[in-house]
C-alpha cells in the first residue's frame, strides 16, 4: 500500500456528488476544500439537491457551479423518484460535461456508485460498502466513523490532503440583510434556540427548548414560546437558509439538537450546545469541545416499543425521542458556561 496517493493527471473538470441536506453538505466541506486545493485549476461542480445552487450562488467557497440531480432512490431521497426519461436526460447531459474526475461523498455506494459511474467520468472515487459496485479508487465504507474523516479519507484516494478539519462557511451581505430585516434593528445579545431535528429520535422534548426553525417546525416553536419567559421571538419559517446563516453569525450561542442549524452555526463561527444521541455523536458530533458542547444520551432501546436503535428503525410506528434522558440541568450548565465564556471573549476582542 502506498503512503501517498498521486493526484489524477489532466483534471480540468471535477464532479462531487453530495445531494442532501445542509448538515450533510457542511460535513463534506473539508473534503471538498481539499479537492479544491489539490486541483486548483479544475472547475469543481457540485452535484447536489435543489437548494444548493441558490444557497451557494455568490457565496465564496470551493464550489464553482451546482447542478441538481434528479430525485433518485438512495441518492436524492427528498422527493419521489423522477421518471426514468428525466433521469436518462440528466445522465446524457452529464456525459456531455466530460468530467475528468467524479468523487462520491454520498455514502456506502450501493446506489451512489452506479449513479457515479453513469456520469462517464474518466476516473471515479468514493466509499464502497460490501454490497456496492467498485469505482476506480475506493475506501471501505464502515460504520462508526466521523463523516468529516470519512470524506477526507475518500478524497485522499485522489491525492487531496486535508487543509482544514472544521467546516467553515462564508456569510454574505445578503444573508446579514435578511437576518436584519426580521430582527428589526435589535442589537441586544442573541441566543438562538432550535427545537427541530429531522429524526425524532434525536429531538429533545420540545418543552425543554426553542424558537427558530423551518416552517414545518412552527408547531414546535409555538409550544415552546408558551413556556418561555423574557424576550423571545418565533422566527420559524421567516428566514431562508442564507438568512439563518446571517442570524446565527450574530448570535452568541445556539442551543438545540443535533441538526442542520447546529452545523450551520458552527460553520459560521457561533458556539453551540446541542443534545446528541450517542449513536450519531461519533458520526456527526462536533470534533472539538471548547466552543461546542454535546450533552449526550446513550439510550439504545426505544422507550415506547423497546426496539434496539442500532438494529431496528421503529419510526414508522411512532415518533419517540431517544434523548429525553438528557436533563435540563445538564444543558443549562453547558449553556451558561459557554455563554459566560463567549461574552468574555467578545469583550476582550
Amino acid at each position: 500500500m502506498r503512503d501517498r496517493v498521486e493526484r489524477v493527471e489532466g483534471v480540468h473538470k471535477l464532479a462531487v456528488l453530495r445531494a442532501n441536506a445542509i448538515g450533510d453538505y457542511l460535513v463534506s466541506l473539508p473534503a471538498i476544500q481539499a479537492l479544491r486545493v489539490a486541483y486548483p485549476a479544475a472547475e469543481l461542480v457540485l452535484l447536489g439537491a435543489g437548494w444548493h445552487a441558490g444557497f451557494l450562488a455568490g457565496r465564496p467557497g470551493p464550489v464553482d457551479r451546482c447542478l441538481a440531480v434528479p430525485p433518485t432512490v438512495g441518492v436524492r431521497d427528498d422527493r419521489p423518484p423522477a421518471p426514468a426519461a428525466e433521469v436518462e436526460r440528466f445522465f446524457a447531459r452529464m456525459r456531455a460535461e466530460r468530467f475528468d474526475l467524479a468523487v462520491q461523498l454520498q455514502g456506502g455506494g450501493r446506489h451512489s456508485n452506479p449513479f457515479l459511474r453513469r456520469l462517464g467520468a474518466r476516473v471515479t472515487a468514493g466509499s464502497r460498502a460490501p454490497d456496492a459496485p467498485a469505482l476506480d479508487r475506493t475506501v471501505p465504507y464502515t460504520g462508526h466513523q466521523h463523516e468529516i474523516h470519512r470524506f477526507l479519507e475518500v478524497v485522499s484516494q485522489v491525492g487531496a490532503a486535508p487543509v482544514t478539519l472544521e467546516p467553515r462557511l462564508a456569510v454574505t451581505d445578503a444573508d446579514r440583510a435578511e437576518a436584519a430585516a426580521v430582527l428589526g434593528g435589535d442589537d441586544r445579545p442573541l441566543v438562538v434556540l432550535h427545537p427541530g431535528a429531522n429524526d425524532p429520535r434525536r429531538r429533545w422534548p420540545v418543552e425543554r427548548l426553542a424558537v427558530v426553525g423551518t416552517a414545518a417546525e412552527q408547531p414546535l416553536a409555538g409550544r415552546l414560546l408558551d413556556g418561555l419567559d423574557g424576550n423571545a421571538a418565533d422566527l420559524a419559517g421567516r428566514l431562508g437558509l442564507g438568512g439563518l446563516a446571517g442570524l446565527l453569525e450574530q448570535a452568541t450561542l445556539l442551543v438545540g439538537n443535533d441538526s442542520g442549524p447546529r452545523h450551520l452555526a458552527a460553520a459560521v463561527g457561533t458556539a453551540t450546545v446541542a443534545v446528541h444521541w450517542g449513536v450519531s455523536l461519533g458520526s456527526y458530533g462536533p470534533l472539538y469541545r471548547a466552543r461546542h458542547r454535546a450533552p449526550t444520551s446513550w439510550r439504545l432501546h426505544c422507550p415506547v416499543c423497546g426496539a434496539n436503535g442500532l438494529e431496528e428503525d421503529c419510526r414508522p410506528s411512532h415518533q419517540a425521542s431517544f434523548v429525553a434522558d438528557v436533563t435540563v440541568d445538564e444543558v443549562l450548565a453547558e449553556a451558561l458556561d459557554l455563554l459566560a465564556t463567549e461574552t468574555a471573549r467578545a469583550s476582550a476582542g
